[in-house]
């Protein structure tokens, strides 16, 4: 014991630096594991909606939407999800909803807010549209803007 003291003693800032890394990765683990989602890989997803009857929600901008985006995936803004105007998703109250950023860390806060606002199955598509494509799977272009309702 005495021989962590000296150390701890001889070296603050990278014993701060140890500790701050363990804190991390505790809070990252209790933060997924208290979250009101899963998060689930792009063949995961395309199994909820094929087989289950799920949705994607893409939330990134308009413009990044119709630079390409899931086929079928509804485009919600995150601002709608906070203001709760979600009558596009009301049919999907019992169905999967997997909710897709570019990176899956945007996704995150609108996920959550999902799972609280009474959805059951929120999903979150681990590392968003990056990992879609690194699994070679489509992504569709819209002049529109629109998707299916």
């Amino acid at each position: 014991m005495q021989q962590y003291i000296d150390f701890v003693t001889s070296n603050p800032i990278l014993s701060l630096v140890w500790v701050g890394l363990v804190v991390a990765i505790i809070s990252s683990y209790v933060k997924q594991k208290t979250a009101g989602y899963k998060i689930v890989t792009p063949n995961e997803a395309t199994v909820m909606v094929n087989r289950e009857e799920g949705v994607f929600v893409d939330i990134r901008s308009r413009d990044e939407y119709r630079g390409g985006h899931i086929a079928g995936a509804l485009h919600i803004l995150p601002s709608q999800i906070k203001e709760q105007n979600l009558a596009d998703l009301e049919k999907y109250k019992q169905a999967p909803i997997i909710v897709v950023c570019k990176t899956g860390q945007t996704a995150q806060e609108s996920a959550n807010l999902l799972s609280k606002a009474g959805f059951e199955n929120v999903n979150l598509l681990k590392d968003g549209l990056i990992s879609w494509n690194e699994a070679n799977l489509p992504l569709i272009r819209s002049k529109s803007g629109k998707a299916r309702k």
